[in-house]
């Protein structure tokens, strides 16, 4: 009879103890995987896969170590619990490794209130292959053809809403505990300074229903809870768990994420930045000259400048319209300079983790022909 995920935990945590654990923690994810892959039009794969993985973090006075594995017969998991605590004995001691106090956890544990399973019956291949078609021919869209490298000088630059949440993902990293705690982020002492228009905000909100990352207790069992990463311009804190939290004499913003092969580290959830009234054809119009980045590639970026370069192509725009499709150009500047400069659109997609719409960032430098 298949065990429930719960009881493989408790077995896990058991097992730790009986190894010679001072404190554990464990994680079982049962997952079901279904890809249909289309080439040219027709399938070229078909892919099924389901298991269960189970993970073990141990900690022996304040050394820790993690396994993991996918195979839950007794004998492994006993197996995994003696190895973890054999490589933890064999660890560094970490100061600020632990588990959060029994008074730190989340009681509201009630996760159907945010709806996020779907009873709905597993996808029909034969549908999938047809989404997978259809996608296929719009990415082949003859709107590209015959792409050209853009202008080189300074110019406007509209990043479409598709990529826009990369440009925030890149604020969002460097206020991470993880990189404040290494000193190595380029806003490392910027809290309390402007680092958007005062007409923006960056919202975290992990009580969001229906949508993948919402959650109300995080990795380490803290109760989650809304706040603003950025208020009116202004940043106002790091993304934290309990380590980082630690190592910067601060409390933990509830934010660790965790898979089964490492310990919790810390991670937004559920992020969304203040849009405008404004459409992106409206934005379009008013930069006048300059490039609508539709898509991206590489990435050079200094984590402790904020210096940003990386390959873009799109589409050129004169006079407030598109003109022709642009490729193998490069836009660079500093992220604390461009991310002062943005103006949203108003085209977000409310059912995405990272509500980010189409942004207008002045003055790059684009580097074309």
């Amino acid at each position: 009879m298949t065990q429930s995920l719960s009881d493989l935990s408790d077995q896990l945590l058991q097992a730790a103890r009986r190894a010679g654990a001072d404190a554990a923690d464990a994680i079982a994810v049962d997952g079901t995987s279904l890809s249909i892959t289309v080439r040219a039009g027709a399938l070229e794969q078909a892919e099924r896969s389901e298991g269960i993985e189970v993970g073990l973090r141990v900690l022996v006075g304040q050394r820790q170590a993690c396994v993991s594995a996918s195979d839950t017969k007794p004998e492994t998991l006993s197996q995994m619990a003696e190895r973890a605590v054999a490589m933890a004995r064999e660890a560094p001691e970490d100061p600020h490794a632990g588990l959060a106090d029994p008074a730190q956890l989340a009681t509201d544990t009630a996760t159907e209130a945010l709806e996020l399973y779907d009873p709905s019956p597993e996808p029909d291949p034969a549908a999938l292959q047809d989404d997978a078609a259809r996608a296929e021919a719009a990415a082949r869209a003859v709107e590209r053809v015959g792409a050209r490298k853009p202008k080189t000088g300074a110019f406007p630059v509209i990043f479409d809403e598709r990529i826009a949440s990369a440009l925030i993902g890149h604020l969002l990293q460097a206020v991470n505990g993880s990189m404040i705690a290494r000193g190595s982020s380029w806003l490392r002492d910027a809290v309390g300074e402007a680092v958007l228009p005062d007409s923006l905000s960056i919202i975290e909100d992990p009580h969001r229903r229906r949508v993948a990352g919402s959650r109300l207790f995080d990795a380490e069992g803290l109760p989650t809870a809304k706040r603003a990463i950025v208020d009116k311009g202004v940043l106002t804190g790091w993304t934290l768990d309990l380590a980082t939290g630690s190592k910067l004499g601060l409390p933990s913003t509830a934010n660790a994420s965790r898979g089964t092969s490492a310990p919790p580290s810390p991670s937004p959830t559920n992020i969304a930045l203040t849009q405008s009234d404004q459409s992106r054809a409206d934005l379009i119009a008013e930069m006048g000259t300059g490039l609508l980045i539709t898509s991206m590639i590489g990435s050079t970026i200094n984590p402790n400048t904020g210096d940003y370069s990386r390959g873009a192509s799109g589409f050129w725009v004169e006079n407030g319209e598109v003109t022709y499709p642009a490729n193998e150009c490069t836009v660079a500047g500093n992220l604390r300079d461009m991310l002062k400069t943005i103006r949203p659109a108003n085209d977000a997609r409310p059912y995405l983790s990272r509500m980010v719409p189409s942004l207008l960032v002045e003055g790059l430098t684009l580097a074309g022909d």
